[in-house]
């Protein structure tokens, strides 16, 4: 029955998310691969490697270097769909022993599904990279994020 109770009118939606969450899964984990190819190239730790096996849509990618950290949260932030214009900052959050930063501009908030990076401040100054709905956004975002830490000339 459809007419009562609490999916009154949502059962679409159900049925939807259903249907798309494994072509979702799938470019999220495409492009969290996609970023342990690059990174490992560029020399970073990063797990699990590109080519491993995978349990979660998660990518551990370890800075050594806390300015360039943080410089990677924030060009995330500048390369997410929500909220680009927004600057992280690393800060003490309740439940955390270290300052934390984190880039989160996404479509609903506390997604577990949409692209993100965040990490506490300390060493190994580690980002925990999470892929989104698309792989041509993780891509991107990804592709820009990185020139934009790596190859442009500090502003300070």
């Amino acid at each position: 029955c459809t007419d009562e109770g609490a999916t009154i009118g949502h059962l679409h939606d159900l049925y939807e998310g259903f249907f798309l969450a494994p072509n979702v899964t799938g470019m999220a984990e495409k492009g969290m691969i996609f970023a342990a190819a690059l990174f490992e190239k560029m020399g970073l730790n990063v797990t699990p490697a590109w080519d491993e096996k995978r349990s979660d849509i998660i990518e551990t990618i370890i800075f050594n270097d806390p300015e360039k950290m943080v410089k990677f949260v924030q060009e995330v932030q500048k390369n997410s769909p929500i909220d680009s214009f927004v600057t992280p900052e690393a800060v003490h959050m309740e439940g955390y022993e270290d300052k934390i930063i984190m880039a989160a501009g996404n479509f609903v908030s506390g997604s577990t599904i949409e692209f993100s990076a965040d990490g506490p401040i300390r060493p190994p100054y580690a980002v925990y990279m999470q892929g989104g709905l698309t792989y041509a956004h993780d891509k991107v975002a990804i592709i820009n994020s990185v020139r934009d830490t790596f190859l442009t000339k500090s502003k300070v």
